[in-house]
């Protein structure tokens, strides 16, 4: 459903705003807001010019829309995915200028983050404004999922989630990812998409086929489109911006409000829009601007007289005045407090709670069996568990069920959760990692816990930016009043021949490399058992790496540990005691290290200690440190690729800290630097194996 708002008439607008609601106070309080935000923009040019600050960009031209769609909305109820622009919304949401004022100076006491972010990065967890990155469009998956969570933890109320953009953010995937699965959940978001007609430099017509947006999203099914022919407009604004949401609220679905709107001061203080928009241009856009019309028409329409007018805007320049020199008062950051709230607080999952022995009972199973169990028992003990990703379900067509076996996973692994948990539990996804991510970001940042999956780890790429640029830093960036504890389930490695490049891959020091996530990859059932249930019940997001060579193997199957076993992270198992050379790895190449080690002696070689990490982030440092010391001679065994590996960081700490107790050579073995190749022959040459720690095992003995 498309429909179109245009600007009243001159004769007919305060009539029109009367319709729409506006009282003459709620105008006036409007161009409080309206001003009140320009002026900050302005005082925050003059304190970057001053080197006061140290970055400025405005929402000038934008106030219009933001208003609007703040007094369309309720703080603290519905939830809110700003961006860089939004001054004027978050104004209206309750932030006040000294909340901004505060972030631009990066103070202490700056609500948004505590000095950690730019300004113009809102947050507030009373206002339900979601902590924003600089990223453009990410927020917009996010959104999905925080209206999915909505919708599980009040099925009956109306609150909407609104996210808003300009329109350049409209070229990113993740934009139509989030509009796509929207339409699929008929969820109540409100996408606001606030066009100046520039990303940047770049006009829409070069970012949008037609340079419309909006007429692009015509066919998706059961999203209303609204197009604000002026967003600089507060009246065509506004009831555009309720029109959206009572359609949100009265559950039909998704909205997107296109508002046109003019920007007119440059991208931000870095750049100069003269070198790229003509002088004519920029008159054109002063014409329009909201803070010459809207005033203009209050005074013309006898809402308030210019008298009246000339008082509010010296009650908010001194208002912001004395703002200012509160915020240049205001103490910065304590530099010890930059790893404060990284990880949680409230939930350690290294400490001795997650130290629960094992209670064995019945045959042994394989890990495909004891993670599927896992993931049964705590979908039982804790309704906020909730299990999606591509193919997860048994049957999208629950219908089928009574005809059809059910898939659960491409591996199995979630078979019959769906069956005995419901699709609004365990449910498929599309095709699109990063929504996977978002979405669970937005859930968990509700208090769902999400266990999502991506279906191969070589194809967790997409999601990147979701992973580090959002997930990893939403504690931290918004100063612990923000949260996404979550598992993503991956399934990772080779060694099961023909999975070539594109289903073989490892990588997972790209995310031990990334601060605020947890990295946790077993090799036994036993272990993936602990280690997922800890996963699922700790506070922070964890990447849980399944190695799929290992999925049924024989060899690490363990009978059911019970329902409360948990593994602390960052606690390594010895899985092989020895005296002469100690091999510290993990995963598949965990048990090929033992038949290494039990090779060598075979042959007459000294005894080999075998340290499985189990937890790649955090990891076993003192178990670690423990046996180089008694050794003196070791290795790094991963199946990832050797050059910049995770093994090269363990080697250069052992080097640095317990040099003096080295007898030889810290020494790696690895994958090949090159990809894995499709033949079995070709696969077997670039993975490690045995034999290769066999040869270094003795090359070490030697030394």
């Amino acid at each position: 459903m498309t429909t179109s708002f245009a600007t009243p008439t001159s004769t007919e607008r305060l009539k029109a705003a009367r319709d729409a609601g506006l009282s003459e106070d709620l105008l006036i309080k409007a161009f409080r807001l309206m001003h009140t935000s320009r002026r900050l923009d302005d005082r925050e040019i003059m304190l970057k010019r001053q080197q006061r600050i140290f970055f400025q960009i405005s929402g000038a031209g934008h106030e219009a829309i933001q208003v609007a769609a703040g007094l369309a909305t309720r703080p603290g109820s519905d939830w809110f995915y700003p961006y860089y622009r939004d001054r004027a919304l978050c104004l209206t949401l309750g932030m006040t200028p000294l909340d901004m004022l505060l972030q631009a100076v990066g103070a202490a006491e700056d609500p948004s983050s505590g000095g950690r972010q730019m300004p113009s990065h809102w947050a507030s967890a009373a206002k339900h404004i979601v902590s924003s990155s600089s990223a453009t469009g990410t927020q917009y998956v996010q959104a999905v999922g925080c209206a999915a969570a909505c919708r599980v933890l009040d099925p009956a109320g109306d609150n909407l989630v609104l996210a808003s953009s300009g329109e350049g953010a409209t070229s990113e995937g993740e934009f139509w990812e989030s509009i796509n699965q929207a339409c699929l959940g008929r969820l109540p978001v409100l996408f606001l998409i606030e066009d100046n007609g520039y990303a940047i430099s770049v006009p829409a017509e070069f970012q949008t086929p037609g340079g419309s947006i909006s007429k692009l999203m015509a066919g998706f099914p059961d999203l209303l489109t609204i197009e604000v022919e002026d967003g600089t407009d507060l009246i065509s604004s506004y009831r555009a911006m309720r029109a959206a949401a009572a359609w949100c609220r009265e559950g039909h679905g998704p909205a997107l409000v296109h508002a046109h709107c003019v920007r007119p001061y440059s991208h931000s203080l870095s750049e100069d829009e003269r070198s790229y928009k003509t002088k004519h241009e920029r008159e054109e856009e002063a014409l329009r601007d909201p803070l010459v019309t809207f005033p203009r028409f209050l005074i013309e329409e006898g809402v308030i007289s210019t008298a009246g007018l000339e008082e509010i805007v010296r009650e908010i320049d001194h208002e912001i005045l004395q703002d200012t020199h509160r915020a240049l008062k205001a103490s910065p950051p304590e530099p010890d407090s930059a790893l404060v709230h990284l990880y949680s607080e409230s939930v350690d999952p290294t400490s001795s709670v997650f130290e629960i022995a094992a209670q064995p009972s019945g045959e042994p199973k394989t890990m495909v069996d004891l993670i599927n169990a896992t993931l049964r028992e705590e979908m039982r003990r804790d309704d906020r568990v909730i299990v999606f990703g591509e193919d997860v379900a048994d049957c999208s067509r629950e219908g089928n069920l009574c005809e059809v076996k059910g898939k659960g996973g491409v591996f199995g692994v979630t078979a019959g959760l769906q069956s005995e948990f419901g699709s609004n539990r365990c449910y498929n996804s599309p095709i699109a990692e990063a929504s996977i991510v978002g979405r669970a970001i937005g859930m968990a940042t509700l208090g769902l816990k999400p266990v999502a999956e991506i279906q191969f780890f070589d194809y967790i790429w997409p999601a990147m930016m979701q992973i580090r640029d959002e997930l990893a830093s939403l504690r931290w960036r918004s100063n612990g009043q923000f949260a996404a504890p979550l598992v993503l389930r991956v399934p990772i490695g080779g060694y099961l021949a023909g999975g070539a490049i594109y289903h073989s891959q490892c990588g997972e020091v790209t995310f031990t490399h990334l601060p605020g996530i947890r990295v946790v990859f077993p090799s036994t059932a036993e272990d993936a058992c602990g280690l997922l249930r800890t996963a699922i019940r700790c506070d922070d997001p964890v990447l849980f790496l399944e190695h799929k060579k290992l999925y049924r193997e024989m060899y690490n199957r363990s009978a059911h540990p019970g329902a409360e076993f948990t593994i602390p992270f960052g606690k390594a198992k010895v899985v092989r005691s020895g005296e002469s050379l100690t091999i510290i790895t993990y995963g598949a190449l965990v048990h090929k290290s033992v038949l290494a080690a039990q090779e060598v002696e075979r042959r007459g070689g000294g005894g080999v200690e075998v340290i499985d990490l189990r937890t790649l982030s955090p990891y076993d440092w003192e178990a670690i440190a423990t046996s180089v010391r008694k050794t003196s001679r070791v290795i790094v065994a991963h199946e990832d690729t050797l050059s910049f590996g995770y093994g090269a960081e363990i080697a250069a700490r052992i080097a640095d800290e317990l040099f003096t107790f080295l007898d030889a050579p810290v020494k790696r073995v690895a994958a090949m630097d090159t990809w894995v190749g499709y033949h079995p022959q070709l696969e077997a040459k670039i993975l490690p194996q045995t034999e290769d720690l066999v040869k270094t095992i003795e090359q070490l003995l030697a030394f």
